[in-house]
């Protein structure tokens, strides 16, 4: 009677096992279709002011039109906020995304929008950016290239201050208008 409920209870332990670790061929064959995405930021400059960015999101456009709805996809940008990008320098770089998954796609270009709250310190007095109407709040960059599954992409976006940062004498104001390189590193794994 007691190895009657000791095989009872191993059939059943192991009835429950299998069905809380098996998986369908769905998960699996949508699991191959990823790659994943990590996006970080520095900046090139030679100016000593510093510059600080309202960063709210990174996306990629994965169709041709760029108008169109679904054109745009983020990529939920982890350090979002207002950050000083004058000191992302030399080895310096912030993380934006962090190997963030997306299906197989062409992708086009890649772009950070930005927020109203940016800002250039200039011998400590705060000078506010235009970004809305001279300038530019979601600078892009080409990418052109086709992000396989089983990739992980690893993209540096350098920002050159230099030329980002101009001043309008007609609107009496400083003005952003983002000049970024991008650098993409492909990892098969």
């Amino acid at each position: 009677m007691k190895h009657l409920q000791a095989i009872k209870f191993l059939v059943f332990t192991f009835i429950i096992l299998t069905s809380a670790t098996s998986c369908s061929t769905d998960d699996i064959d949508n699991s191959d279709q990823l790659a994943a995405v990590s996006v970080s930021l520095k900046s090139t400059t030679q100016d000593l002011n510093k510059v600080y960015l309202d960063i709210e999101d990174v996306q990629i456009r994965v169709t041709e039109e760029k108008s169109a709805a679904n054109a745009w996809v983020s990529l939920n940008a982890i350090n979002t906020g207002t950050h000083n990008v004058s000191a992302l320098i030399n080895d310096a770089q912030l993380q934006l995304v962090n190997y963030f998954e997306i299906e197989s796609a062409y992708v086009y270009e890649i772009r950070i929008v930005l927020g109203d709250n940016n800002f250039i310190d200039i011998d400590q007095t705060l000078f506010s950016l235009d970004v809305a109407d001279k300038g530019n709040s979601t600078p892009s960059n080409l990418v052109n290239s086709d992000f396989e599954s089983n990739h992980i992409y690893d993209i540096v976006i350098d920002l050159n201050l230099d030329e980002s940062i101009s001043f309008n004498a007609s609107d009496n104001m400083m003005v952003l208008n983002p000049k970024l390189y991008t650098e993409i590193r492909d990892i098969q794994y």
